[in-house]
């Protein structure tokens, strides 16, 4: 966020109260600085707010009374498409802390890769943190390089991530994706599948390979989510479970016993939340658990537009709302042809700034259960990390200012010119508000831009099984 405080005064006056935990009171005088939080956090936050006035210059005299509307202000990293080492995620933390976000969910597994280090499961990592080669640019190109790429984080690195974003008040939020998107394990460990033995997946997309349900493979998957507990202290767990086929199941003998393939997931997630329960933890999971099944201690991530929102919080669940079509920082920022690889549909500024993680028509009850809401870096095409920067920024500084407290994007708009000097400061790679540079181009990686009207029709019929649970 480019905070700008919710209350700005130029003179002085009596001090307001810090009547939230995150909330803080900065005052500039010519006596000094006086720091007000209403808890360490709340003392970091006036931190930031000073450190940004200093990169610009502080003023004679300001009072800063400021609070977030939201207690969930997140941003999703995925690290499974191309992986990032860990300076580079220490960074990411840095500059997503600087403007006062508080969560990092840390997308770890998927079909392109395995990410975490699992004692016992040596292949995890010798074989699925590798992949032979990459897809390049949209799936409808079928274009690949021919360079292996991979990597994955140890105990080590995983517990040096959370204390450095800890130390900057920010929750990581693990994510092992199951039981679909597990193309990587299954390629290191064959028996966990349906009778795939091939590589782990190159192309974007969805896998059809997804684990089988026999006793050994979900005490793997207790196993796993053991181990990562044992790292996070995080009361949320990821578990994915997002777009997962069915097809493979058919045949699986729990599928016999709960009637068919369409109530196997429904299954599996109870299980995978009881085992989080018995840790003092909750399952945190997409959007899609909500039509196969999913415990009432769930906190889901609603992705498929602002409909499973809505329909969660009435439903009774918690809720991060993190549409795609103002929150995947993946998606293209202009219709200019400059654009790195284009996909999705046109996402700019004023759009981002516009989102309000609470979905119209809620009851005030529903309402309050959405924790606030999350920015998604899906990083099939961000292949390193200053294509990191290029995607997310200065996009994240109006989606941390809308969780924090918009107060309006003209005035947003007006703040960011002198922002962008403070992240030429700190070398970040933002996209210039005059457009792409020749240099931003991958003309190797092509994209497939969509429209905001077939993207809507595309998630008004993935949603279908919001509004007809018996089809799930």
């Amino acid at each position: 966020m480019i905070p700008w405080p919710s209350s700005v005064s130029s003179a002085p006056g009596l001090a307001e109260p810090v009547d939230s935990p995150e909330g803080y009171r900065l005052t500039i005088s010519p006596a000094g600085v006086e720091i007000v939080g209403g808890s360490p956090a709340g003392e970091f936050y006036a931190r930031q707010t000073l450190r940004q006035l200093e990169m610009t210059g502080l003023p004679e005299y300001v009072r800063i009374v400021d609070r977030p509307l939201f207690a969930w202000r997140g941003v999703m990293l995925d690290v499974a498409r191309h992986f990032l080492p860990v300076p580079d995620v220490l960074r990411f933390i840095d500059l997503a802390a600087f403007h006062k976000l508080n969560v990092l969910h840390l997308h770890l597994t998927d079909d392109q890769g395995w990410r975490i280090e699992v004692p016992g499961r040596p292949r995890l990592t010798s074989v699925g943190a590798w992949r032979p080669s990459t897809m390049l640019g949209a799936r409808i190109h079928e274009r690949y390089d021919k360079n292996p790429h991979g990597g994955f984080y140890t105990e080590r690195d995983l517990r040096r991530i959370v204390e450095y974003a800890a130390d900057r008040h920010m929750t990581v939020v693990p994510e092992v994706d199951m039981p679909g998107h597990m193309q990587a394990a299954i390629a290191a460990y064959p028996e966990l599948g349906n009778g795939y033995a091939g590589p782990v997946r190159t192309s974007w997309g969805i896998s059809s390979h997804v684990l089988n349900m026999r006793p050994a493979t979900v005490d793997f998957c207790r196993e796993v989510l053991s181990y990562v507990c044992s790292i996070f202290p995080s009361p949320l767990i990821g578990i994915g479970g997002d777009e997962c086929p069915v097809s493979e199941w058919a045949d699986d003998p729990v599928a016999r016993r709960l009637g068919g393939a369409g109530a196997v997931q429904g299954w599996f997630t109870g299980e995978m939340a009881a085992h989080l329960e018995s840790l003092g933890r909750r399952v945190f999971g997409w959007d899609e658990l909500l039509a196969r099944g999913a415990p009432q201690s769930a906190v889901i991530a609603a992705w498929r537009g602002a409909e499973p929102a809505a329909v969660a919080a009435r439903a009774g669940f918690s809720v991060v709302s993190c549409p795609d079509m103002t929150c995947y920082l993946d998606y293209r920022q202009s219709d200019d042809p400059g654009e790195p690889t284009p996909v999705g549909t046109l996402l700019a500024l004023p759009d981002i700034y516009g989102f309000s993680p609470v979905p119209p028509g809620l009851t005030d009850a529903a309402a309050a259960r959405v924790l606030g809401g999350q920015a998604n870096v899906w990083t099939e095409h961000m292949e390193s990390a200053s294509r990191v920067d290029y995607m997310v920024y200065p996009r994240l500084c109006a989606f941390a200012e809308a969780v924090w407290g918009p107060v309006g994007y003209d005035s947003f708009r007006s703040r960011l010119d002198e922002h962008l000097t403070r992240l030429d400061a700190l070398g970040v790679n933002y996209r210039p508000m005059s457009g792409p540079r020749p240099q931003d181009a991958r003309p190797g990686a092509p994209g497939n831009p969509r429209s905001h009207a077939d993207r809507l029709a595309e998630l008004h019929e993935m949603t279908a099984d919001l509004r007809y649970p018996q089809a799930g």
